[in-house]
């Protein structure tokens, strides 16, 4: 055990030298043993895992030739290891089994002579008398294509800065609920006061426009103050919103900055926009610090009790933070725990990220909470904190296949001397496994991804930001062994798996290196290979999410143009089948916090 009384004379020694206090130089702590009263477990009240119920998802498309067209549907966790397939098409009520065999090996087919006009397709399982049927498309052979994509034209000539996609109306698809404008003001920059506020607005996946919702001028534009999420909170088939919303008492200082006022969490009913329940959001305070600190809040989402879901409202990152934890059920919020950090020992001020993902990383079914480089427990105790410090990435997943359980990978923003500021760490107990070890400065951005074939695990690769004065880029392997510096290392954002393998794309032809985040407008993006072949061109817009949205495992993107959100899905044949990622508790729990925080390429919790 750690001598607490000398680290506490030399916590006061520093204050009173230097006028800083040292947790919030994360770099001069070690991993400390959590020292807390255990709390109780949340209490289950379903007997079921709440989950969300999918069909087939069956979509096609015009293959490259523009001569053929390609279906392709979901894999589900419920189907069996052998199941197959049998895929129909109907033309003026007259139907036709189009393959000559079972489909077992993939969840996609090629129909190699489509008829003009109106054609109606959906796919059957071959399993006896546990035969399923899938909806049924139709679909207009003339009408698609080569560049695919589904339009969703908004209600007025806005352009989307989020997008968040959950099934509101219980239909088995995912349907889209944008935040606009794109604008964005940080707590620590001036706000031009201009007026704008931000808008939530419903969209069904067929285009048919729900309902907005003004956020009001309590809620000022930016990422920091205007969290949400999409999902089924109370497990009747149709997701909820969870948002942070705030009163009209708002009180704004001699910069004309919001400091006062009341904040909520609410949950908006998805199909109406209806607030069903409101709650007091984690409240400002001055051990947050100063109003930078104080308006920097999240939101997300856990299994704590392994079956239900429970919203997860968060105010802090640099230096207190604070989590309630809260389940929607019967139209109320009843609050699970709160986990203040400064009652926590050892400190873990300053541990926090830009996001927040959950998964179970200790085997218990219940989730943990990532909260940068420190993770809670699912009774809101603190599991770990690593004491390295803030980290502007924190990645959790399989990173490396030969050790048990997940990893996270970190990109740490305060400088390190001690060879850890690009690092990898064991999920379940925060034990470091290797860093990149040399001194970093601003580690400002990260992503794990497997782009080499002939290496186990994914490659881990980071860059400075010229704010620590250093602009160095770097790749590891799984095993921490440097494969690549500066212009040789990959870009840290928007990939996706776009082909037929396990390998995964990037895009080219946006701001990809720090990540497609401004407006690309009409300028053309290419999906490809780093540095190798290309595979998909024509994407236009932002793209503000990547995700498995339909189809089979293959990624979908999501851009934004003034006026229309654009869903770009893939033509190429696959070469195997998988289960539906968005059916990966931790893929999901990544494309939830899509909507709020800053952007992270999703990751399930396996490697393929």
């Amino acid at each position: 055990m750690k001598n607490y009384g000398l680290f506490a004379f030399l916590l006061l020694l520093s204050v009173v030298l230097y006028g800083q206090d040292p947790r919030e130089r994360s770099y001069y702590y070690e991993i400390l043993e959590p020292q807390h009263t255990p709390k109780p477990l949340v209490e289950e009240y379903t007997e079921e895992r709440v989950e969300e119920q999918f069909n087939r998802g069956l979509v096609a498309a015009k293959t490259s030739d523009e001569k053929q067209i390609h279906l392709s549907w979901r894999l589900l966790k419920s189907d069996s290891d052998k199941v197959a397939f049998n895929v129909y098409r109907s033309v003026n009520g007259k139907t036709q089994k189009l393959n000559r065999r079972p489909i077992l090996t993939t969840t996609g087919f090629t129909d190699n002579q489509p008829v003009s006009g109106q054609s109606t397709y959906w796919v059957e399982t071959v399993e006896g008398k546990n035969k399923t049927v899938s909806e049924k498309i139709a679909v207009d052979a003339a009408g698609l294509q080569t560049t695919n994509y589904k339009s969703i034209r908004l209600k007025e000539q806005v352009t989307a800065g989020m997008v968040a996609v959950g099934d509101l109306n219980g239909d088995g698809e995912y349907d889209y609920i944008i935040r606009h404008p794109n604008s964005n003001v940080d707590p620590g920059v001036p706000n031009p006061n201009d007026g704008t506020t931000y808008k939530i607005e419903a969209y069904l996946r067929d285009g048919t426009y729900l309902w907005t919702k003004d956020l009001g001028h309590g809620i000022e534009p930016g990422v920091w103050y205007s969290p949400f999420i999409v999902y089924d909170l109370d497990g009747d088939g149709k997701a909820e919103v969870a948002l942070k919303t705030a009163g009209d008492d708002f009180v704004k200082d001699e910069n004309g900055r919001i400091c006062g006022g009341s904040e909520y969490l609410s949950v908006l009913d998805g199909m109406t926009g209806e607030e069903l329940a409101r709650v007091d959001w984690p409240e400002r305070n001055e051990r947050y610090g100063n109003m930078n600190r104080q308006n920097r809040n999240q939101i997300g989402m856990a299994y704590l009790d392994g079956k239900t879901p429970s919203i997860l409202a968060a105010r802090g990152t640099y230096k207190l933070m604070v989590v309630d934890a809260w389940q929607f059920h019967d139209g109320k919020l009843t609050r699970m725990w709160r986990w203040d950090g400064d009652e926590e020992n050892p400190v873990v001020r300053s541990q926090g990220a830009h996001n927040m993902v959950c998964a179970d990383v200790d085997n218990d079914g219940r989730d943990e909470i990532l909260l940068g480089s420190c993770m809670l427990d699912d009774n809101g105790s603190l599991l770990w904190s690593s004491g390295l410090g803030h980290s502007d990435k924190a990645y959790l997943t399989d990173i490396d296949p030969d050790r048990p359980g997940m990893e996270v990978f970190l990109a740490l923003e305060p400088w390190h001397d001690n060879g850890y500021g690009v690092c990898l760490l064991d999920a379940r107990t925060g034990e470091r496994i290797w860093g990149i070890g040399h001194k970093t400065y601003h580690v400002g951005d990260g992503m794990v991804a497997d782009i080499d074939p002939e290496r186990p695990g994914m490659e881990c690769f980071a860059s400075e930001d010229k704010k620590g004065g250093s602009t160095d880029q770097y790749m590891l392997s799984a095993k921490g062994e440097r494969l690549a510096s500066n212009e040789d290392v990959p870009p840290c954002r928007n990939w996706i798996w776009w082909d037929s393998g396990n390998i995964r794309q990037t895009f080219f032809g946006s701001d990809n290196r720090w990540g497609a985040s401004s407006f690309s407008g009409g300028r053309e993006q290419t999906i490809g290979y780093w540095k190798g072949e290309t595979v998909a061109n024509n994407i236009h817009g932002n793209i503000i999410m990547i995700a498995d949205l339909f189809g089979d495992w293959r990624e979908e993107v999501i851009t934004a143009l003034p006026g229309e959100i654009r869903i770009y899905h893939t033509n190429i044949p696959a070469k195997d089948k998988k289960m539906a990622l968005m059916q990966d508790a931790l893929y999901r729990s990544y494309v939830l916090q899509r909507s709020q925080g800053y952007p992270q390429a999703p990751v399930p919790s396996y490697i393929f």
